[in-house]
């Protein structure tokens, strides 16, 4: 999928998404609605505080995309918004529940671990254990039709890593990399170091001793 969302887009597909599947009572979205979803405090990263203006101009750009569509009646009064970011009839990008719970949870909170995403999901979708949204985000990230997601490198005293979405554009994992190495090489050349400055104090020690024992001597 060839596209490239700013970060007030991604969060205004991320919030669409969500309210589909978790409230569908309450879907399409009034620009007042989408505003409020998008300014939630909790399950967002990170949290804003945009303007009606601001969630409208990123509704105008995601229309002119033909991702956002104004769902509203002929009648009516206020605008009403749906998204049609995947699994619309004539869309290139068709997901599964647990692709397209992974996909919002990712636009709403950035990049996350497996069994962060196995947590923050379960209003959107099922998954059995952690190592089944493992298998999930190594699919969606070798899709012959281009990657989804990307896995970033570990971080320094992280147990798992954490997955990105590509729909912001690309990531530079060998970038993101480089930290860590510097970390470890870092903290490695701090232990040598913190040897030598032991070894260095013992040797002192012992040269006082002899010298007290020389100096019983004489």
């Amino acid at each position: 999928m060839n596209v490239e969302l700013t970060l007030n887009e991604a969060r205004v597909i991320g919030c669409l998404i969500e309210k589909e599947v978790a409230t569908p009572d309450y879907y399409p979205l009034t620009l007042n609605s989408l505003t409020a979803a998008c300014n939630q405090k909790s399950n967002r990263e990170p949290v804003l505080s945009l303007s009606e203006t601001d969630v409208q101009q990123a509704v105008d750009s995601l229309t002119a995309k033909h991702l956002v569509s104004d769902e509203s009646s002929f009648n009516s009064r206020t605008s009403k918004f749906v998204h049609r970011f995947c699994n619309t009839e004539f869309g290139d990008l068709q997901l599964t529940a647990q692709e397209k719970g992974i996909v919002c949870c990712l636009l709403l909170r950035g990049a996350q671990t497996p069994g962060e995403l196995r947590t923050r999901t379960n209003r959107l979708a099922s998954f059995s254990d952690v190592k089944e949204v493992e298998a999930v985000l190594d699919k969606m990230a070798s899709r012959e039709e281009g990657a989804l997601v990307v896995k970033l490198p570990r971080e320094a005293g992280k147990r798992e890593s954490r997955y990105q979405h590509l729909f912001s554009g690309e990531v530079d994992v060998e970038q993101l990399a480089a930290p860590a190495t510097h970390h470890v090489t870092t903290s490695a050349e701090g232990d040598r170091v913190a040897t030598l400055e032991s070894e260095v104090s013992e040797l002192k020690q012992e040269l006082a001793e002899l010298r007290a024992l020389v100096n019983t001597l004489l």
